[in-house]
């Protein structure tokens, strides 16, 4: 049976738009076989919430993901799904997202009658701290960082309006303001409750030093420092938070699976491997060596 060009074009065409399905079923089947692995090794119901930045389908729009409703349903259901005496490793990489989404998979994860630990490979800022806090440990990558947790009315932090309000005479700020400022009270107390809430856990045990919670409040919910400050590893433990450094090397294998998708050229590039004792050696510099400068005095 003979080809033409017209058949060989349009068996390439087929090739063509069946390989990138090929590659997602390929990548997702890594990405079970690595949870699974995890899973076996350490006994436990592993769950993964990582937020990349993504791009819309042809139009290449980049598309910012956060925590929404549909993550803390997926996230209930495999909460629900996992026994009682099963602990729960929960992965963290975002940058945040709803309130009312972080708050139920808070509660969810500190109703859990088994250990839960958080593991933070580079960040898990505002919301994703506040699922850290709900953990009766956090892991992390030397630095990586949490977040403070004070609330957002808008674009302005709840800390902020209320200080406008304090600083100023009431008959020069208008109506608007005022609404802002009685509603960013509401949002800073709410918001200290529940952290106060996921302190005092002590499921299976206490898990913060009483003495420290509310200095731990204190610092996490004030507005003390921008939204985006990032908490160190050294910040946290010193603030009494039960946090633990070093991750297993699954997890990093496990990160390399959801990759940040690339628009153009990648913005960083580096030889993937560790150098050990094989360290790049310097070139030897030719030609005489400059004379060095003569002081005057």
């Amino acid at each position: 049976m003979a080809f033409g060009i017209g058949d060989l074009f349009w068996i390439f065409l087929l090739l063509s738009s069946l390989q990138p399905i090929w590659q997602k079923r390929q990548i997702e089947y890594r990405r079970l076989r690595a949870l699974q692995e995890f899973e076996q090794g350490r006994n436990s119901r592993v769950i993964l919430l990582i937020h990349r930045q993504e791009s819309i389908s042809l139009l290449g729009i980049p598309l910012s993901r956060y925590i929404t409703i549909e993550d803390s349903e997926q996230i209930l259901r495999a909460i629900r799904l996992t026994p009682p005496e099963v602990p729960i490793d929960l992965i963290l990489h975002t940058p945040g997202g709803l309130v009312l989404a972080t708050e139920q998979i808070a509660r969810a994860l500190i109703r859990h009658p088994s250990k839960v630990t958080v593991f933070v490979p580079h960040y898990a800022m505002s919301g994703g701290t506040m699922l850290a806090l709900a953990a009766d440990e956090i892991v992390m990558d030397a630095n990586a960082v949490l977040g403070p947790v004070d609330p957002q009315l808008g674009n302005f932090p709840a800390a902020s309006i209320l200080k406008v309000v304090k600083d100023k005479p009431i008959s020069e700020i208008d109506d608007q303001t005022l609404i802002m400022a009685d509603l960013s009270g509401k949002a800073i107390q709410q918001v200290q409750r529940f952290v106060r809430t996921l302190l005092k856990d002590s499921i299976p045990k206490q898990k913060v030093s009483p003495e420290n919670i509310e200095p731990i409040i204190e610092a996490l919910t004030t507005g003390r420092v921008t939204h985006d400050y990032p908490i160190t590893v050294e910040e946290a433990t010193e603030m009494g938070l039960p946090v633990t450094v070093g991750l297993p090397h699954s997890i990093y294998e496990l990160m390399d699976l959801y990759p940040q998708p690339q628009g153009g050229r990648p913005t960083v590039q580096y030889i993937p491997m560790p150098y050990d004792d094989r360290r790049p050696m310097l070139p030897t510099p030719k030609g005489r060596p400059l004379e060095e400068p003569t002081q005057t005095k």
